[in-house]
């Protein structure tokens, strides 16, 4: 007997069938189809480069493939998956060892160091990415979940599985650190 998924059937009514269907039927495809997109630009922009996100993405599928069963409906279907996203990424960043970072952070504070560059130096040597590069792990993701996902601070909250308050508070945090680490380009954004 041949299914059809009908476009018209919600993420979260697609979500029930793809748990009852045991394998990748066609509502579990619709669901992929519907997102993948989506979970590939967060994968790009958390991981930071196209080959990691690559990686990422097809892990976060497979991952919404065997977890297709436990989407319980607290939240929306695409805050659940996304928070699969997210938490998958986190998880590739940190096996990526901390070397990464370090030289990233040793780049960025060479770039401080010489004072003599002028502001439009500065600002053409950092990049966007650069900056969220020395913020925590975490932070970092809820920033660019907040501000480039332009996602809520309630569904930061079921995303991260912390309070609005401390989504809040952290992005707070977040861009007080980098307004630190980068005035001159921080002034501009604020």
């Amino acid at each position: 007997m041949v299914h059809v998924v009908q476009t018209e059937f919600t993420d979260e009514q697609l979500a029930a069938e793809a748990a009852r269907e045991g394998s990748d039927g066609p509502a579990f495809t619709e669901l992929v189809e519907r997102h993948r997109q989506r979970v590939w630009r967060v994968c790009y922009r958390l991981m930071g480069n196209e080959e990691d996100a690559n990686d990422a993405a097809q892990e976060v599928l497979v991952r919404l493939f065997l977890q297709r069963a436990q989407f319980e409906g607290r939240s929306k279907y695409s805050t659940w998956m996304q928070s699969i996203a997210v938490n998958m990424c986190l998880a590739l960043r940190r096996r990526r060892g901390r070397r990464e970072r370090r030289e990233t952070q040793a780049a960025q504070h060479e770039i401080q160091r010489h004072g003599h560059l002028s502001q439009h130096d500065t600002a053409q040597s950092l990049d966007v990415m650069q900056m969220l590069e020395t913020l925590d792990e975490e932070d970092r993701a809820m920033v660019i979940m907040k501000y480039a996902e332009d996602y809520s601070y309630e569904e930061l909250s079921s995303i991260f599985d912390r309070s609005v308050s401390a989504c809040k508070m952290r992005i707070s945090r977040a861009r007080e650190q980098l307004r630190q680490h980068f005035p001159r380009e921080m002034c501009s954004s604020t």
